[in-house]
């Protein structure tokens, strides 16, 4: 959790989010507090529809509050210019989803260029830079392979240095084991875990799975759009 007095690295203040109008509104978010510094692992836990999904999009800037302030180390997000917020989360964040998000017949490393493509990232630079992406999470030589060539653990290793390519300061995955078997999971959990002691990464991870919530230091639970439990499971890793 963060120190008193430094400013968190991802900061909610009374954050709400409604969607629908009249009889259909819905509350999927209602005043949270949360603040999340560099180097943790959070998992975030609830059950279907308790917020936890929707929070995971708002701290990744692709949604935005509708009462309340988002921070990004102290800048308010909802003041940003489009062009700046797509900037700051391309280059700050990297997503992992449970369905791996990938193109079926485009390459691994077509795939992995995807972030750079779209950060106007020169063609032997995307290329480099994907390869070495590939290389960390265990795929050197498998650049070629289509997405449908690929075994599950395989695919989730793609999205994850997909997430990665630009080098980004916080990883959110949401249920990124959910697709996946349970030794396969624990596989995917565990090139996490190197990961992020080797490139300092903060990660914020959905889970309903309380094995794969294990992993995590800092378990924050949602229920009905509210956080009912924050609770510090142990340090943060060195």
């Amino acid at each position: 959790m963060p120190t008193r007095g430094s400013i968190p690295l991802l900061s909610l203040r009374g954050v709400s989010k409604h969607f629908g109008d009249g009889d259909a509104a819905f509350v999927a978010l209602d005043h949270v507090d949360l603040d999340i510094d560099s180097g943790e692992f959070v998992g975030i836990l609830g059950a279907s529809g308790s917020g936890k999904s929707t929070c995971m999009n708002i701290l990744g800037c692709l949604d935005m509050p509708t009462e309340g302030a988002y921070c990004v180390e102290g800048t308010p997000v909802q003041q940003l210019h489009p062009d700046v917020l797509a900037r700051l989360r391309n280059e700050r964040f990297g997503f992992v989803f449970q369905g791996f998000n990938l193109l079926r017949r485009t390459s691994a490393l077509e795939n992995v260029e995807l972030p750079l493509v779209y950060a106007g990232v020169g063609r032997r630079e995307r290329e480099r830079r994907s390869r070495e992406a590939l290389a960390l999470v265990g795929l050197a030589g498998r650049e070629a392979a289509l997405s449908n060539e690929l075994s599950g653990g395989q695919q989730q290793r793609v999205a994850i240095a997909r997430a990665l390519v630009n080098q980004p300061q916080v990883v959110l995955a949401d249920e990124p084991t959910g697709n996946l078997d349970s030794r396969t999971g624990r596989d995917i959990m565990e090139l996490l875990m190197r990961l992020r002691r080797e490139l300092d990464l903060t990660i914020v991870m959905v889970t309903h799975d309380r094995d794969i919530a294990g992993y995590a230091e800092r378990h924050v639970v949602f229920s009905d759009g509210k956080i009912v439990d924050d609770r510090l499971l142990r340090g943060v890793a060195a």
